[in-house]
């Protein structure tokens, strides 16, 4: 069998098999404590259910799924509970270099930036460079300059700066190391009141009833990171990913997830091997590093998984069919919330 008529029978397939529309959105991967206390977890899961509400309000009002996913991370983004835009951790110098990148299925089209230290919604601005310039990818001084001419959005450096993040980086420096996402309390680290300052990278992957798929994501990168080091968010096939088959959003370890190409390997298990969504993202993830990934994932006949091999991963999802679920820990861990949707 030729690739040709491979793909026509699966798309075929999965036009036969569609479930409408389907929503997944994280908060960011890593060792989360099951001992989380409810004053830093509960904000954190009623920033997921507003976010989530938020996309399942606009794929109800036909909007496209490309503006779906925008409108949900700029959300995220907005919220300091998590690792992007507001809540952005802070690199060896104390700065902020937040990433972002945004990619439609249905064309192909993406943007991605890096190195920004003034935009407010790193994820519009990388949708500008997709769709006002002729190029894909814009970092540091570059990207700010292209913000200025598009007059989106900016605020002084110390707008994304929080108390929080300033102590995790000293603990970070104290302990001489890097910190992925939702790293637990150093040993031996003077106790604080943010705890571990439980935030993460954000994303959002969203599919229409017609099967057109968006996806997008957005970090501040790794505590205590070196200046200029750019992670696996706005690389694509890595942490960003979208086609006919897929969308997909990563987290966790920048690097295992750069080597892994995660995102696109989720895309070409199904293409090329026939997989359903579910079993790809779960054969991607074994296959990574354990303690390294997670992702959200939607197909375009309103599939959604959401696996990870690290000890939790925020995350939310919807389906047009009435299912909808918030959780941290695997399901039924530690209180671990499904709702049906309203």
């Amino acid at each position: 069998m030729t690739s040709g008529s491979y793909s026509h029978q699966s798309k075929s397939a999965v036009r036969d098999r569609r479930m409408g529309w389907a929503i997944a959105l994280h908060g960011g991967a890593g060792d989360i404590p099951l001992s989380l206390p409810a004053e830093r977890r509960a904000p954190r899961e009623a920033a997921l259910r507003h976010c989530l509400e938020l996309g399942v309000a606009a794929l109800k009002a036909n909007r496209p799924p490309l503006d779906v996913v925008e409108l949900v991370v700029r959300e995220l983004e907005n919220s300091p509970c998590f690792n992007a835009g507001k809540g952005s951790v802070l690199t060896t110098n104390g700065t902020v270099e937040m990433e972002a990148c945004i990619m439609d299925g249905n064309t192909k089209k993406c943007g991605a930036v890096s190195g920004l230290s003034t935009v407010v919604n790193a994820i519009s601005l990388a949708r500008l460079v997709m769709e006002r310039t002729p190029h894909i990818y814009l970092a540091f001084d570059g990207a700010e300059a292209f913000a200025r001419e598009q007059g989106v959005e900016t605020a002084h450096s110390s707008h994304f700066i929080t108390p929080e993040n300033v102590e995790r980086l000293k603990n970070a420096k104290e302990a001489k190391r890097v910190q992925i996402d939702y790293t637990q309390p150093i040993k031996g680290a003077i106790p604080s009141s943010i705890g571990d300052s439980q935030i993460g990278t954000v994303g959002c992957v969203a599919v229409d009833g017609h099967g057109i798929l968006a996806s997008a994501t957005s970090t501040g990168g790794l505590v205590n990171k070196m200046v200029g080091r750019i992670g696996d968010t706005p690389i694509i096939g890595a942490g960003t990913y979208a086609n006919s088959y897929c969308a997909v959003s990563a987290t966790g370890k920048g690097e295992s997830i750069i080597q892994a190409t995660v995102a696109r390997d989720v895309a070409a298990l199904m293409e090329y091997k026939g997989l359903s969504l579910k079993e790809a993202a779960a054969y991607v993830i074994e296959r990574t590093p354990k303690g390294n990934v997670g992702l959200v994932a939607v197909s375009a006949n309103g599939e959604v998984t959401m696996p990870f091999n690290t000890t939790g991963m925020f995350r939310a999802c919807a389906t047009e069919d009435g299912y909808s679920e918030i959780g941290i820990w695997p399901s039924g861990i530690n209180g671990d919330l499904e709702y049906p949707n309203k």
